[in-house]
Parts: structure tokens; sequence; C-alpha cells
């Protein structure tokens, strides 16, 4: 446009339709001037708090959708939980139509600004699936490149996007631990809660086949191996620091 636009309150492009829609805005923002808006016709499912965005941005997003639209949207993990000041009749009212797709729970310090963990909502004006929703846990996922920030690599990427694929396909089997599909009813029964962890469950364990006599033989040595090693670095920090006169007893 010609002039800096205002998302809530100054929409350069009222009637755009959009096949797709990505975003990532500003967390939890309080002072998005909500109280003006009480009566906006893009809140369709549940007018959103004043002192948080979050679901503002949602719906404003949402009726932006052209019929076969799709959103990919970046948010707080507290939306996937949040029943603040009707946040949680909003999500109820979303999910009820049939729009989320599929939640990522993601591993925190994935970004340079900030180092919490966030999720991914992906929203669709026509699932494949219809009356499902896909949860992908993929807190364990990525690798730290240095001691703040935490990277995917091709594989990590590609084995979600094939996951989300396979679901909308139709193909896939819930991996423990990591993915499960979900039909509506269901989340229903968790009070519309979207956080992944509650529908994928725990990873299974590899079965331990090693006899319990032995377990605990070897444990008890590593464990005697351990204390050894902590009385020795004990008795050298003692010593390190009595070398610059600070005795400890």
């Amino acid at each position: 446009g010609a002039h800096q636009a205002d998302t809530f309150h100054n929409d350069l492009h009222p009637t755009l339709k959009a096949d797709f829609v990505m975003a990532n805005p500003p967390f939890n923002i309080s002072d998005w001037g909500g109280e003006r808006l009480t009566d906006d016709a893009r809140w369709k499912y549940g007018v959103p708090p004043t002192g948080n965005a979050n679901y503002a941005w949602m719906q404003h997003m949402i009726s932006h959708l052209a019929p076969g639209g799709k959103i990919g949207l970046v948010l707080a993990n507290g939306s996937l939980s949040t029943t603040t000041s009707g946040e949680g009749e909003i999500r109820k009212n979303i999910i009820e139509a049939d729009l989320v797709e599929g939640i990522i729970a993601l591993p925190s310090n994935l970004f340079y600004s900030v180092t919490i963990p966030v999720s991914l909502w992906f929203i669709s004006r026509d699932k494949k699936q219809k009356g499902k929703t896909i949860f992908i846990d993929a807190r364990k996922m990525g690798e730290m490149v240095d001691r703040k920030h935490r990277d995917f690599s091709d594989d990590d990427i590609n084995k979600i996007a094939d996951t989300f694929e396979t679901f909308q396909n139709g193909e896939l089997e819930d991996v423990k631990g990591f993915c499960a599909v979900v039909e509506t009813k269901d989340i229903e029964k968790q009070d519309y809660i979207l956080t992944p962890g509650r529908y994928v469950g725990i990873e299974e364990q590899a079965e331990d086949d090693e006899p319990f006599e032995e377990k605990m033989e070897r444990l008890t040595s590593e464990l005697s191996e351990m204390f050894a090693r902590s009385h020795e670095l004990e008795k050298e920090i003692k010593e390190r620091l009595g070398a610059i006169g600070f005795d400890i007893e």
C-alpha cells in the first residue's frame, strides 16, 4: 500500500483472500487496541481479549483465507491451552469449525531473539482429513549449534514434513512420543487443549534384556567409580584453593 498498515485498525487489503498465509506475529501483545474492536466482523469465533492479541492475529488471518486457503502460524505455547478471558472458547470454536489441521511443538533456542519453545499451528479451510488433527512433538529434535542456538537438520525438517504429508494422505500411523492423529471428539475430551504431549504420549523404551543381577552389579561398579572420582576432584580442588590461600576443611 501507499503507507504502513495497522493490521487490526487499518487493514489496507480488507477484501484480500489468500491461498497461503505464513506468519510469526509478536507473542502475547497486550497493547493492540482491542477495546476499540469489540464488534469487529473478523471475530467470528469469539472476541479476543484486550490484553492478548494472539487470537486476534489468528482470526484476522482466517478472515483473509480463500475457500481452500492454508495458514502456517508460529505462536507461544500458551495459546494451546489458555482459557483466559474467553481464549479457550475461541480455540474451541476454531477447532469445532474443523480448521486446525496440525500442531507441532518445537524445542527451545530455535530463534535468535527468544529462547522459549513455541508451536506451529496449521490452519486449513478445506482439510483433507476431515474431523482429524495431526499432533507432532518435535521438542527433542534438532542439535545445539552453539551454547544458545539450536538448528534443525534437513533430515529433521524432512521427517516432520513427510509425517504431515503422510497424515494428509490418510496413511499415517501413530508413533508414541512423536505423532498422533486425533479426532475432534477426542480433543473435546481434553477440553480443547492442543498441547501435543497430551496426545502423542511417552516414547516407548527399548526392551531391556539385561539380567537384573548383572545390571545391579554393573551399576554398583559404575557408581563406585563415580564416588572415587568425586573424592579425587574434591581433593584436587582443596589443594588448588589452598595454594592461593583459601583453606577448606
